[in-house]
């Protein structure tokens, strides 16, 4: 669908599952080089490299924590070694762990914040070094949640983590705009994921959530990871700093759906 894709060297953090892998799976079919980043699933996405290059297309496996700053190096280093650039940065890892606040684990707040806001500092500002240095108009794209603007209780570090992420990205957006960098966010709302199969093979609970969504129904990875190719292309070339959500209306405030 977007020509310009072709080649383009794309690097995904968290990419073995979820989001990330339909990212994978949707910017394969544009046959971008993909740097699949995985931390404990590494049979899996050696599996994902394996069925793009059955495709004709061309991907590479890193294991990488991207709350850890040597990682991220690697990770970037490793895309240039393979593919001898880096075009498109996309920080999607993140996880999420729920605790009442007040019981919640210091050592909880820090993984969720290490991983879902740390990391993205760290993914983005090996990608801007690398854009500046190779005065390259790069791509950062972040995933992020309808929880940077919605209150999330029990997921209190998760929340803070999204709404980290908004105004990093915001912030960085406006100071490199100049330069031709373009960096924006996707915000998911109620995704079918492995992280939420359990909830969501739940009738009652799923109901539940689907009543929150003025669509009436949980939404694809892949409907996330079509947006992801759109931000990607020079389709949208003019976007930069603003952050789109992508669920179903759930941030319209639905309860007052029925009120007019």
């Amino acid at each position: 669908m977007y020509k310009d894709l072709k080649d383009k060297v794309v690097v995904i953090t968290g990419a073995a599952s979820g989001i990330g892998a339909a990212i994978v799976d949707r910017l394969a079919k544009e046959k971008c080089k993909i740097v699949i980043n995985y931390f404990k699933e590494k049979k899996v996405a050696e599996e994902m490299v394996k069925i793009i290059k059955n495709k004709k297309g061309d991907a590479i496996a890193v294991y990488g924590d991207v709350g850890n700053e040597k990682d991220i190096k690697n990770l970037m280093a490793e895309g240039i070694k393979a593919f001898g650039e880096v075009d498109i940065w996309i920080n999607n890892a993140g996880h999420e762990t729920p605790y009442p606040t007040h019981e919640m684990p210091l050592e909880a707040w820090e993984s969720v914040i290490n991983t879902n806001l740390t990391g993205v500092f760290l993914g983005a500002r090996e990608a801007l070094r690398h854009f500046i240095e190779t005065n390259k108009k790069g791509n950062i794209i972040n995933i992020s949640s309808v929880h940077e603007v919605i209150p999330w209780p029990r997921f209190a570090h998760y929340a803070a983590s999204k709404g980290g992420v908004k105004l990093l990205t915001q912030t960085i957006a406006m100071e490199y705009a100049e330069k031709g960098i373009r960096i924006n966010s996707i915000a998911p709302g109620a995704i079918d994921t492995p992280i939420n199969a359990d909830k969501f093979a739940d009738p009652e609970q799923r109901d539940s959530v689907e009543g929150l969504i003025p669509m009436g129904y949980i939404g694809s990875a892949h409907e996330v990871a079509n947006v992801a190719a759109w931000l990607a292309s020079s389709e949208a070339s003019y976007v930069t700093g603003t952050s789109i959500m992508v669920d179903g209306g759930m941030t319209l405030y639905p309860s007052f759906k029925d009120n007019g």
